[in-house]
C-alpha cells in the first residue's frame, strides 16, 4: 500500500508539472537588426537582448551586418515574408545613406500589416535620404528626424506618468551621457511620453513615445547613443515595457502579463572599448 500511494504522488506530481509547463506561454519571438555607422553595436546587441531578456519572456535572432557603412540593404529585408515569423521586431540600425525606396516601402509594409516595432535611436536617422520611402519609414516610426545636437547629458521629463509603458520610470531623468535628436515633427498617431530640451535648438524635443501605424503598435526612443546610456535600469526598464506593449503583454501596472517575466534583472558587464569616433555630418 506504501508503494501504490509512493507511486500515486510521484505520478500526481508529474502531471502537475505537465500541466503548469502546458499552461505557460511559449516565449516571444523577436529579431533585432542592427550595423551601420556610428554606435558600438558588438556590445548594443548584448546590452538589448541580455537586458529586455530579464525583463521579459523573449528570445532574439540576430542581423547585424552593414559594417559601419551608411548605405547597406539588411538581407534579412528581402526575403519574402521575413517578418511573419516574429512577435516583434527591434531596429537598432544607422542606414541613412541607403535609398532604395521599394525596399524601404516594403519593411514599413511588413509592419502596416500588424507585425509591432520597436525603434531605437539611430534607426530614426536611418533611410532619411530616401527620396519617397523615407515618409513611409517615418510614419511607421511616429517621428520626423534628420539631426541631432551636440553630445551632452538629457533631463529627460515624462509627459505620461499613468501610461503603463512609463510607470517606474522617473519624473525626470539625467541621462549619463546623450545626443539629442531634433524632432521637426511628430506624426497624427504619435503618443509622446516623455521630452527633453535641446539647449542647441532652444525647444523641447520628443524622447519616448508611441505610435500605431496599420495594425501596428509601435514603442520608440530616440536615446540610446551611448552604451552608457543604454546599460541602465531607467532605459532598459522602459524599452522592454514599450517591447511588452507592442505585443500586447504588458498589464496596467508596468509588468509583464503572467507568463511574460524575464529571468530576472542581473548586470550586463561589458569589456571597456574605445569611443566611436564622432563625425562632423548628422548621424
Amino acid at each position: 500500500m506504501r508503494h501504490l500511494l509512493s507511486w500515486s504522488l510521484v505520478l500526481c506530481g508529474l502531471v502537475t508539472g505537465t500541466l503548469v509547463a502546458a499552461d505557460k506561454p511559449a516565449k516571444l519571438k523577436g529579431l533585432l537588426v542592427t550595423g551601420g555607422c556610428c554606435h558600438d553595436y558588438e556590445n548594443q546587441k548584448r546590452i538589448i537582448t541580455e537586458g529586455i531578456g530579464q525583463r521579459a519572456s523573449i528570445t532574439f535572432d540576430i542581423v547585424h551586418e552593414g559594417g559601419s557603412g551608411r548605405d547597406h540593404k539588411i538581407s534579412a529585408y528581402q526575403q519574402p515574408g521575413w517578418a511573419k515569423k516574429y512577435d516583434v521586431v527591434v531596429h537598432n540600425e544607422c542606414f541613412g545613406d541607403m535609398k532604395d525606396d521599394e525596399l524601404i516601402k516594403s519593411v514599413a509594409q511588413a509592419h502596416f500589416e500588424g507585425v509591432p516595432g520597436v525603434f531605437i535611436h539611430c534607426s530614426l536617422h536611418s533611410y532619411r535620404n530616401a527620396p519617397v520611402g523615407a515618409d513611409s519609414w517615418r510614419e511607421l516610426l511616429g517621428v520626423t528626424s534628420r539631426r541631432h545636437e551636440k553630445q551632452r547629458a538629457e533631463l529627460v521629463k515624462t509627459l505620461r506618468p499613468d501610461h503603463p509603458v512609463m510607470l517606474g520610470f522617473p519624473k525626470e531623468w539625467k541621462t549619463p551621457n546623450g545626443e539629442l535628436y531634433v524632432i521637426e515633427k511628430n506624426w497624427p498617431n504619435c503618443t509622446p511620453l516623455a521630452q527633453a530640451f535641446g539647449a542647441d535648438t532652444n525647444q523641447e524635443h520628443t524622447v519616448i513615445w508611441t505610435n500605431t501605424f496599420g495594425k501596428a503598435k509601435v514603442f520608440g526612443t530616440s536615446l540610446g547613443h551611448h552604451n552608457e546610456t543604454m546599460n541602465t535600469e531607467e532605459w532598459l526598464g522602459v524599452v522592454s515595457r514599450g517591447l511588452l506593449w507592442t505585443v500586447g503583454k504588458l498589464d496596467n501596472t508596468g509588468k509583464p502579463a503572467p507568463g511574460y517575466e524575464g529571468t530576472g534583472i542581473k548586470p550586463i558587464e561589458l569589456p571597456q572599448l574605445k569611443p566611436v569616433p564622432e563625425k562632423k555630418e548628422a548621424k
